[in-house]
C-alpha cells in the first residue's frame, strides 16, 4: 500500500459527521441516481433536507418538480437554452410563490458544488462530472461520487485535492468494498474481489461474440441503465473502469484486486482478508442503499431499500472471469498502472466506440479492438504532478477524433453485406 495517511474512502473516518439533518445538493437530479436519491430524501425528511439541483436541461419539467417538493433554494442547468422552458415550468409549480434562484450554462454544477451544505451528491453521468467533484472537494465538501468518470479521467486532481476519506463512493459496488472494509484495517485486507453479473453474454467465447448485435447487448439481465453503461456491461468495460476506480478510492494495487462473475448481482462485492476471512456485502440489486451509504455514512437510514427472504430458497454462482472473451478488465489494469492521462483515453475511445456499435458502425469485438490501438497509439501519458485539467480535456479530444477514425476505417474495411 502507499504512503498516504488513509484512502480516499474510509469508511473508519466520518468526514464531517454531522448531527441532526443533513443538506445536500443534488448534481444531475433527473437522471437514475438523481431521482432515486431524491425519493429517499423525502421518505426521510428528518434526516436529509436537499438545498440545491442540478441537471443537463433536458428534463425541465421533472426538475421543476423536483424543486417544488423539495422546496430548494437554488436549481441549475447545464443548457443556458433551457432557461426559458425551465422558468415556465417552475412557474407553474410554485404558482405565485417566489422561485428558487436558477443558475445556468456549464459551469452551473460546478458553481453549485462549492454552495453551502453538507454532501455533493454527484451523479451526473461523463467527464463533465471531473470540475463539480473537483470544486466540491476543494470547497471541503463530503462528496457521495456516482460520477466514475470523475476518478477515471482525473484520478490525480482528485487524490491531490481530496482529504482521507472525503469521498462516499455510491456505485454499488464501490459501497460494497466501503462497507466490507469498515471490518479491519488497511493492514488487514489481502485483495479486494470486484463482483460482475457477466452482462446479456456470459458464457460465450470471443469467436460467438463477433456478430452480436446492438439490441441483444442492450438487453441486460439484471440492471436497467442508459446505453453506454449497458454496453459497457455486455463488454465489462464497466469492470475495468472499477478496478481503477477502487484502486484509486481504496489505495490497493492492482494486483490485488480481482473480479469474479456473480450471474444474480446479489453479492455486490467482497474484501478477502490475511486471516482468509471474506466478507462480502449483499442486498437485492437497488441502488436505493448505496445512495443511502453516500448520503447517510456513517449513520445507516433504516428500510433504505429492500432485503432478502431468508426464508425463500435461492442459489448463488461464482465464476472466474473470461480474460480472451472480454479483455477489457486487462486493458482498464494496464492504463489504470500508467496512470496519468491513460485512463481517460480508454475512457474516452470507449465511449465512441460505443457510439459506433450502437450505430451499426463497428461490431461488438471491434470495441475493445479499437480501443486497444487507441490506447497503444497514445503512448506514454501526461502524468505527475504537472497533470492539469486542461491536459485530461485535451488527451480525451485526441482519444475520440482518433477512436472515430478508426472505427470509420473499420467499417469502411467489412464486405457490404457485413455493413447492410
Amino acid at each position: 500500500m502507499s504512503d498516504s495517511p488513509a484512502p480516499l474512502a474510509d469508511p473508519h473516518i466520518a468526514f464531517d459527521a454531522s448531527e441532526g439533518r443533513r443538506d445536500i445538493v443534488v448534481l444531475g437530479s433527473t437522471g437514475s441516481i438523481g431521482t432515486q436519491a431524491i425519493d429517499l430524501v423525502l421518505r426521510n425528511p428528518d434526516r436529509f433536507r436537499v438545498t440545491a439541483l442540478s441537471a443537463a436541461g433536458g428534463r425541465v419539467g421533472l426538475l421543476a418538480e423536483q424543486a417544488r417538493q423539495l422546496r430548494v433554494r437554488t436549481v441549475a442547468v447545464a443548457r443556458e437554452d433551457a432557461v426559458p422552458a425551465l422558468r415556465e415550468a417552475l412557474g407553474a409549480e410554485y404558482g405565485s410563490e417566489p422561485l428558487p434562484e436558477i443558475l445556468a450554462g456549464p459551469d452551473a454544477a460546478t458553481d453549485l458544488a462549492t454552495s453551502p451544505c453538507h454532501t455533493v451528491l454527484n451523479g451526473i453521468t461523463g467527464s463533465i462530472g471531473l470540475a463539480p467533484t473537483l470544486a466540491a472537494l476543494e470547497a471541503g465538501r463530503t462528496l457521495a461520487l456516482a460520477n466514475k468518470e470523475s476518478l477515471i479521467v482525473g484520478g490525480p486532481l482528485v487524490k491531490a485535492l481530496a482529504r482521507p476519506g472525503q469521498i462516499i463512493p455510491v456505485d454499488s459496488e464501490h459501497a460494497a468494498l466501503f462497507q466490507a472494509l469498515a471490518a479491519g484495517t488497511r493492514a488487514d485486507v489481502r485483495k479486494l474481489v470486484v463482483t460482475a453479473s457477466g452482462g446479456p453474454f456470459r458464457g460465450r467465447t470471443k469467436a460467438e461474440l463477433a456478430h452480436v448485435t446492438p439490441d441483444a447487448a442492450l438487453a441486460h439481465p439484471t440492471w436497467a441503465m442508459g446505453p453506454v453503461i449497458t454496453i459497457n456491461s455486455a463488454t465489462l468495460v464497466n469492470k475495468g473502469l472499477e478496478v481503477i476506480e477502487a484502486h484509486l478510492l481504496y489505495d490497493i494495487p492492482f494486483e490485488r484486486i480481482e473480479v469474479v462473475v456473480h450471474p444474480q448481482s446479489y453479492v455486490h462485492s467482497m474484501v478477502e482478508f490475511t486471516d482468509g476471512s471474506t466478507l462480502a456485502q449483499a442486498t437485492p440489486p437497488d441502488m436505493s442503499g448505496p445512495i443511502a451509504v453516500g448520503i447517510g455514512w456513517p449513520v445507516r437510514v433504516p428500510d433504505a431499500a429492500p432485503a432478502f427472504d431468508w426464508s425463500t430458497a435461492s442459489t448463488w454462482e461464482f465464476f472466474p472471469l473470461d480474460n480472451e472473451a472480454f479483455p477489457s478488465v486487462g486493458l482498464a489494469r494496464h492504463v489504470g498502472s500508467l496512470g496519468g492521462t491513460a485512463p481517460a483515453v480508454f475512457n474516452a475511445a470507449n465511449e465512441e466506440c460505443v457510439d459506433a456499435f450502437l450505430a451499426g458502425r463497428l461490431p461488438f469485438n471491434g470495441i475493445m479492438d479499437t480501443v486497444t490501438e487507441v490506447v497503444a497509439e497514445h503512448g506514454q501519458p501526461t502524468r505527475g504532478t504537472s497533470l492539469t485539467v486542461a491536459d485530461v480535456l485535451e488527451a480525451e479530444t485526441w482519444a475520440r477524433a482518433r477512436a472515430r477514425e478508426m472505427a470509420e476505417k473499420f467499417g469502411e474495411a467489412q464486405p457490404a453485406e457485413a455493413r447492410a
